[in-house]
């Protein structure tokens, strides 16, 4: 009876080496440091190290060691101030081809590192950085989807004799105008009967007799926009990985909502446009045939066309309807200059298919006009009758390119038309690729780092006040029962930070909360442990057996009490958002280490000292 076990022995000891292990990168603390990072991803020569280092010298600015790590320069220094003004000097030296971010450095030891032990990453109210909510234009997605049905419709009311006097996309949908409401029920009655048209809702428009509104069904909505949700969360991804930007996230809220923090940024205007912004490029075909000026006056395109105006004159052009190539086609873009003119320009390189169809497009039309549409959306804030602010989308295009195609080509090809600031910010958004709708920053937040240190200051002395008051209590109220109690306890706060260092879960000061919830909890099970083994000893019974019975009674009591709050901690979790989530995280893995440490733990311990069959009159408890 009480005896430990060989197994059991070498399970608990297995368990608090690797918790050590994992836990005591916390300790070392972290670097204010700067990454330098080539703009396409590619790694930086390592003569880079010297340049910077000679950069900063003529700066004066000392650091603390410069390095090449995965591709990229690291060089740590000994403030923050140190690190802004050496981020200043290195954009200043370096210019556009390279991206210089603000980030911090671990100082873990590197025999740590290799065995894959790194520091608990930090959220936004412990480190700063900034903090986006990004909502997508849903009614843009909707317009996307039927823009392409457009043509279609059209054509197939002009087949069936159903005469239009004007169409247009707007609020999600299409709008066809009629010239009578008996001419309007023949086409609604002709466009309902057709099943190439059954994910959309084609209806009169309760305020105008004379016009049908068509748009996608509900179903076909949802597909769209969570479509459009799904690839707005890679393009971003990579986007946000081009700035250099570490530990950033990314993640989905609720249906048509991104959220994005970026740990250590203090500048929101360095990723605001970046995130925000929906610049690409389209390469149509120009639409000689057809009477641009006569579109302007009149406000109407021919079918499979599309009125748009010149960059530099102004003048209206149609092109065709259908692009070439463009957005997702792009897989490669980088700014440079054009040899033949000098001009700033963008180098293009298509995917494979998209780079077929411009092979067999320039092919056909050598001595034809092609075009390259330059199209960006941006949010502008307005305000309301009263006085409200107001954001609204405001999409901007324009043709920047309208040139001979003069020979064949496909895959590589340069653009120009663009100033240098343009290119070279479009070149970065062209190789995260296009947004698949426009978002918009309906929330955004800045946390300075000095706020976050605070959080962590505050935090770490909240948790070790209540460790110590909870210390003192068990070591007063059971002696030395109280101390073994307290032992685990240590032991359960070393494993939560160990674990969540292996998983590299994000700390948040509500996830500070969770852990000091934790404490208390753990030493909860003793409680309920040791006075289950008073009460045996009370009723009489022999020591060991009060020991053993203390156990084994009080498991289940401590068993289901714990499922109980890790189910809630597992609701939190799923159905949470952002500080309710880190809470839930500790929270759960707390549960899980102090009903291993509490019971496993405390009762290895006292095996240690007062089992093993020993023959006792008392118990100091």
């Amino acid at each position: 009876m009480n005896r430990n076990t060989p197994a059991r022995l070498a399970l608990l000891i297995a368990i608090v080496v690797v918790g050590l292990i994992y836990a005591a990168p916390n300790l070392f603390g972290d670097d204010a440091a700067v990454q330098v990072s080539l703009t396409d991803g590619d790694p930086v020569a390592e003569s880079l190290a010297d340049r910077a280092q000679s950069t900063l010298a003529d700066a004066d600015i000392a650091a603390k060691s410069v390095e090449s790590k995965d591709g990229r320069i690291l060089v740590r220094l000994e403030d923050g101030n140190a690190q802004l003004s050496a981020a200043d000097a290195l954009r200043r030296e370096l210019g556009n081809d390279y991206v210089v971010a603000l980030t911090q450095a671990t100082r873990t030891p590197q025999t740590l590192l290799d065995v894959g032990a790194k520091p608990m990453s930090l959220g936004l109210d412990l480190r700063g950085g900034v903090h986006f909510l990004l909502e997508v234009d849903i009614n843009a997605v909707q317009e996307e989807a039927v823009r392409d049905s457009l043509d279609e419709i059209l054509l197939y009311l002009r087949g069936e004799r159903l005469r239009y006097t004007g169409y247009g996309i707007e609020s999600g949908g299409i709008r066809l105008d009629f010239r009578d409401a008996a001419t309007t029920s023949r086409a609604l009655a002709a466009l309902q009967g057709r099943e190439d048209y059954r994910d959309l809702v084609i209806e009169t428009n309760p305020r105008n007799a004379t016009q049908l509104t068509v748009v996608p069904t509900d179903e076909a909505a949802k597909e769209l926009i969570d479509f459009a949700v799904k690839k707005n969360l890679t393009t971003l991804r990579t986007r946000v990985n081009q700035l250099g930007v570490s530990e950033p996230i990314v993640q989905r809220q609720g249906l048509d909502r991104i959220l994005v923090q970026l740990p250590g940024v203090q500048d929101p205007a360095q990723v605001k446009g970046i995130l925000e912004t929906t610049a690409t490029l389209e390469y149509r075909a120009v639409a000689e045939e057809q009477d641009a000026e006569r579109a302007d006056r009149t406000g109407v395109a021919p079918i499979g066309t599309e009125l748009y105006y010149r960059r530099d004159s102004g003048a209206p052009i149609l092109l065709k309807r259908k692009r070439i190539a463009g957005g997702n086609d792009i897989v490669n873009a980088r700014a440079t200059i054009d040899t033949e003119t000098g001009s700033p320009a963008v180098a293009v390189t298509l995917s494979g298919k998209a780079s077929r169809d411009m092979f067999e497009f320039t092919e056909k039309n050598v001595g034809k006009l092609m075009a390259v549409l330059y199209q960006e959306t941006v949010y502008v804030t307005e305000y309301d009758g009263e006085g409200k602010p107001v954001r609204k989308a405001v999409k901007k295009q324009d043709v920047i390119n309208a040139a001979t195609i003069r020979g064949i080509f496909g895959k590589n090809f340069q653009t120009t038309g663009l100033t240098s600031k343009e290119a070279q910010k479009l070149a970065t958004l062209l190789r995260a690729g296009a947004l698949a709708a426009p978002v918009a920053i309906i929330e955004e937040r800045t946390i300075g780092p000095s706020l976050g240190q605070d959080n962590i200051d505050k935090g770490r002395l909240a948790t070790i006040i209540g460790f110590l008051l909870v210390v003192v209590f068990m070591v007063i109220y059971y002696r030395v029962f109280g101390i073994f109690a307290n032992l685990a306890l240590f032991m359960n706060v070393v494993l939560i930070m160990a674990v969540l260092s292996m998983l590299q879960a994000t700390l948040t000061l509500p996830g500070i909360a969770g852990i000091l919830l934790t404490v208390g909890m753990a030493v909860d099970a003793n409680v309920l442990i040791f006075q289950r083994i008073r009460e045996e000893l009370a009723a009489g019974a022999k020591v060991q057996e009060a020991i053993s019975g203390g156990y084994d009674k009080a498991f289940w009591t401590i068993a289901d009490a714990n499922l109980t709050t890790l189910i809630a901690a597992v609701v939190l979790f799923m159905f949470g958002t952002g500080p309710v989530k880190g809470f839930a995280v500790t929270l759960s893995i707390g549960i899980v280490t102090s009903m291993f440490t509490a019971i496993i733990g405390t009762r290895i311990l006292v095996n240690a000292f007062y089992g093993k069959g020993r023959r006792l009159a008392s118990l100091p408890i």
